[in-house]
C-alpha cells in the first residue's frame, strides 16, 4: 500500500481528498486503479500528471515501481522549453 498525495486541482476529483490509500507496485497499477476508483481522474491522468515517487518525477516511465512505503505524489506536468 501506498498513500499518494494529490495536488489541490485533483482533490475535488477524489471526493475532496488530499491524500488516497492504493495497493500498487508499479506507477501504471496505481494510476489504472485510481482511474477504476475515481473515474473523474481519468482525464487529468492522461494529460496533466507527472508522477513522483520518493522525490524522482515520472513524466512518462509508467513501469517504474513503487517501493513498500514510498511517498507518492501526483503533480501537474509542466511544460517547459
Amino acid at each position: 500500500m501506498v498513500d499518494v498525495t494529490l495536488w489541490a486541482g485533483l482533490r475535488p476529483l477524489a471526493d475532496d481528498q488530499k491524500t488516497l490509500r492504493i495497493e500498487a507496485t508499479t506507477i501504471r497499477e496505481l494510476l489504472r486503479k485510481l482511474e477504476a476508483q475515481y473515474p473523474a481522474l481519468a482525464g487529468p491522468i492522461r494529460n496533466q500528471i507527472a508522477v513522483v515517487v520518493d522525490g524522482v518525477i515520472y513524466r512518462d516511465d509508467w513501469s517504474a515501481t513503487i517501493p513498500e512505503g514510498a511517498e507518492v505524489f501526483l503533480m501537474r506536468r509542466l511544460a517547459g522549453g
